[in-house]
């Protein structure tokens, strides 16, 4: 009676997830400039509460801060939206230059005894296609944030509501010390991570574009956006940011600043990876594989190419409420990428 009460559970939890996700892809308008609001009201949230500490009235903080946000989302579209209309207009002179790049390096590797047609080659790629993909998810983030002010109202309520919030969740919980303690453990985690992730998403960005600029690559505030936003996503985000920047630079000057542009790309992620993240973010926040890459394609689809940058970000929040509560600490650790990680 018991197995079959479980499976019942589990049967029911399953078609409350799909109705949930159903709704949310249904309410996709909505939904999602209130994501990009909660996301950016978070990474906010640190400097916010800074003002108020050195005495700024919370009105005069509010302002500062959606001032702040305005200049910075204000420059990148109008930085990002010109360097999309330049990269659009000048896409069939790089589907040419590649025709030609590809032919002088199919006719070398011909020489070395392999026979390979540049017919065959044309067939498996097509750079002008992943160029214009990658031009048309950037297009459709900008499109979630044409509608700024909605966005900044949201975020204004959202920082007006997090100053009283601590009291209000005091008077709810009836001054349940524990609940209260593990709520506010939950929420710094959460910011905690979005702000580290964030400041060093913009490190990663802009050694990118230095380095692209240096080579010469055209358009490398847009690569360097790209792997600005591409970082949030473990493990490949890195791999989906460099392949067009990469073959841009074989398009347009060469296979030797195409390994440069490669080459660039993986120090970049490797020391960042490896040396500055975990060491202020520590090591306790990984995703399998397998989870990044589902999360991808599930929140992609729910929210189009927001859902997609937001996916890892949403999942660590999971993850992190899942850690917060016992009985739910088992899917945390099944979603996470280290096994040996101890249940917090």
């Amino acid at each position: 009676m018991s197995e079959q009460h479980n499976g019942t559970s589990w049967l029911v939890g399953f078609a409350a997830f799909i109705i949930i996700i159903a709704g949310l892809k249904a309410a996709s308008q909505i939904v999602i400039p209130f994501m990009l609001s909660v996301f950016i009201a978070i990474i906010c949230a640190p400097l916010m509460s800074s003002l108020r500490q050195r005495k700024v009235p919370t009105w005069l903080a509010i302002i500062l801060v959606v001032m702040l946000i305005l200049v910075g989302i204000g420059s990148l579209a109008v930085l990002v939206g010109a360097s999309l209309d330049n990269f659009s207009s000048q896409l069939p002179s790089y589907k040419a230059r590649f025709a030609e790049e590809t032919s002088s390096l199919i006719q070398l590797v011909n020489s070395l005894g392999l026979q390979i047609s540049y017919d065959q080659v044309k067939g498996y790629i097509d750079p002008s296609a992943l160029m214009q993909m990658v031009a048309n998810a950037l297009r459709g983030l900008g499109s979630a944030l044409t509608n700024l002010i909605l966005v900044v109202m949201i975020v204004i309520f959202i920082l007006f509501e997090a100053v009283e919030l601590p009291k209000k969740l005091s008077v709810a919980l009836n001054d349940a010390s524990q609940s209260l303690q593990k709520f506010e453990s939950f929420i710094q985690s959460v910011n905690r991570y979005l702000v580290i992730k964030t400041l060093v998403s913009i490190l990663t960005g802009v050694l990118i574009t230095l380095w692209l600029w240096v080579i010469g690559v055209d358009f490398p505030i847009l690569w360097g956006v790209c792997a600005f936003l591409l970082n949030f996503v473990p493990n490949i985000g890195s791999i989906i940011a460099a392949v067009p920047a990469v073959l841009l630079a074989f398009v347009q000057l060469g296979s030797l600043s195409a390994g440069l542009t490669a080459a660039g790309f993986l120090a970049v992620n490797l020391i960042i990876g490896n040396v500055i993240e975990p060491r202020y973010m520590g090591k306790g926040l990984g995703l399998s594989t397998l989870v990044v890459f589902l999360s991808l394609l599930l929140w992609g689809w729910v929210f189009g190419p927001v859902g997609m940058l937001l996916s890892i970000p949403l999942t660590i929040i999971m993850k992190l409420a899942f850690e917060a509560h016992p009985k739910m600490q088992w899917l945390a650790v099944m979603i996470d990428s280290d096994s040996s990680n101890p249940r917090r």
